[in-house]
């Protein structure tokens, strides 16, 4: 880490952050601007390096010490001199879009619940984790990409909850594994769903009715962002529709398959993802003439 710091500039550093992860960001991404592809990628890399704190950090003590000198950096971003190679690059993407501090202070927070927060009670308690970690997220790109209306924050937000209840679906195996429940404790209990039954290897009706019921859920929110994006928005934020459209695929798969999360690992293929992209970038370029006429 350290010798990268040294020896590549902020952008490059970002970039092999973000390779390292998602290839889903990678085809968003292929359809932006140089600048706007700056920006993305140093957001996305900032994600990234708060989020590996928490998974990566075995004691909980030195975690929190790391996310509190994350949150000095983001107030040096704003306010003084940051310098992580992060925050460079971002300090670059500041001057280009008007992207807000709290919003990068509210993912820390996110990131602090997984240190204190193990299992969450409801989902009122659970949606504030989802806002924190993917709704901010979501916030902060569309500033990147532009819009002009303000219902389009709506959808950011309730685009990045829906994504992220997906992603809980998907990970819920791993999650359990690692000692952390994200599904409410009280759904849990109205499905009859012991905490032990999210580590097996096969489901049976609980597990499957209590499932339905978390991907039921990740799609109303799916629905319920789209229903409030506008159509003159919609070609400026074609990126986070590409995102948006490869996470549905893989809900759909999961839902298809009749939820295998406890057997394997749900994905997308590379060429899927590419088609994706590719087709919905042409159908909202076809949606952005159109309107034209």
């Amino acid at each position: 880490m350290t010798i990268s710091h040294n020896i590549m500039n902020p952008d490059e550093y970002c970039q092999e952050k973000t390779q390292q992860s998602s290839s889903s960001f990678y085809y968003s991404f292929l359809f932006l601007d140089d600048v706007q592809r700056q920006a993305m990628t140093a957001l996305y890399a900032y994600c990234r390096e708060v989020d590996d704190i928490v998974d990566e950090c075995s004691d909980p003590s030195v975690a929190m010490q790391k996310l509190n000198w994350w949150r000095e950096e983001i107030h040096c971003l704003f306010h003084a001199t940051p310098t992580h190679p992060v925050t460079l690059a971002l300090r670059t993407a500041l001057k280009q879009y008007p992207l807000q501090e709290k919003y990068f202070q509210e993912l820390i927070s996110g990131m602090e619940m997984d240190l204190h927060t193990a299992q969450y009670s409801s989902f009122d308690e659970l949606s504030l984790y989802c806002y924190r970690v993917a709704g901010v997220v979501g916030l902060l790109t569309i500033e990147i990409l532009g819009y002009q209306h303000p219902e389009t924050q709506d959808y950011a937000k309730n685009l990045g909850i829906a994504l992220q209840l997906i992603n809980i679906l998907r990970d819920v195996k791993e999650d359990a594994q690692r000692g952390r429940i994200y599904i409410p404790q009280d759904e849990l209990a109205h499905f009859e769903v012991e905490q032990s039954m999210l580590t097996n290897t096969s489901n049976n009706s609980k597990t499957l009715a209590l499932f339905e019921f978390q991907a039921d859920r990740a799609e109303d929110y799916y629905h319920k962002a789209f229903s409030t994006l506008k159509q003159s928005d919609r070609y400026q934020q074609r990126t986070g529709i590409i995102m948006a459209e490869i996470y549905f695929a893989l809900l759909k798969k999961i839902k298809v398959r009749h939820y295998p999360v406890l057997n394997k690992r749900v994905k997308v293929s590379k060429l899927k993802k590419l088609w994706i992209a590719w087709s919905t970038a042409r159908r909202e370029y076809k949606r952005m003439q159109q309107t034209k006429i």
